[in-house]
């Protein structure tokens, strides 16, 4: 919002109504169309009381701590796990590049996951005292070809992000909480790079 705009709207009243549809304080304003209609009374002076409600215990499992922290302790051990088939994946899709830059791309993309792999057996040791053992034989199916590959990497990257989220909300400690920022921020920048790879090899859906 512009800065000439905000005499102008502290100025505005402050009750909530259908012409009014801006609940706000000194700081910030708060839209109340399609709210309930038991919303709480606004006090003139304080600005409003925000909207309460008991949180339902599915959101409490994935959003509170410790409630969701088991989840992401079995989540963690599944990324763990799974580092040796991407390993191999990536191996077998750079094996399939057909130019160095691909092939660059995604050498880069494996040394991230190698990183994050790394990243997670520190979190899971410092939760829980534990060590996970690194995944030995193993064996993955190559693609059918490069765009097939390119296709399920993107779809990889893009259903890790919604798994890590779930582990970000189960940290307390801000260290954690750091680790799991640039995992996510990571496989964002990832899905980027294949989406990339994806069109400049014209590939098709």
């Amino acid at each position: 919002m512009h800065h000439n705009n905000w005499n102008t709207l502290s100025r505005m009243p402050t009750s909530l109504s259908v012409n009014n549809p801006y609940a706000y304080s000194e700081n910030f304003y708060i839209p109340v169309h399609n709210m309930p209609n038991h919303m709480p009374h606004v006090d003139p002076q304080m600005g409003f009381t925000p909207y309460t409600s008991p949180i339902p215990v599915q959101l409490q499992e994935i959003y509170s701590y410790p409630q969701n922290l088991q989840t992401a302790l079995e989540m963690i051990e599944e990324a763990v796990q799974g580092e040796g088939e991407d390993r191999v994946f990536y191996q077998h899709l750079i094996s399939m590049a057909p130019s160095e830059q691909d092939k660059e791309i995604i050498r880069g993309i494996r040394d991230d996951e190698v990183k994050h792999a790394e990243l997670f057996r520190q979190i899971y040791s410092q939760l829980t005292g534990r060590l996970l053992p690194y995944p030995e034989d193993v064996s993955v199916k190559p693609p059918a070809s490069y765009c097939d590959g390119l296709k399920k990497a993107i779809t990889g990257e893009q259903s890790a992000v919604e798994r890590y989220r779930r582990i970000l909300y189960a940290m307390e400690n801000r260290i954690h909480v750091n680790m799991m920022t640039e995992i996510i921020t990571d496989e964002l920048r990832h899905g980027i790079l294949y989406n990339y790879l994806y069109a400049k090899n014209n590939c098709r859906v």
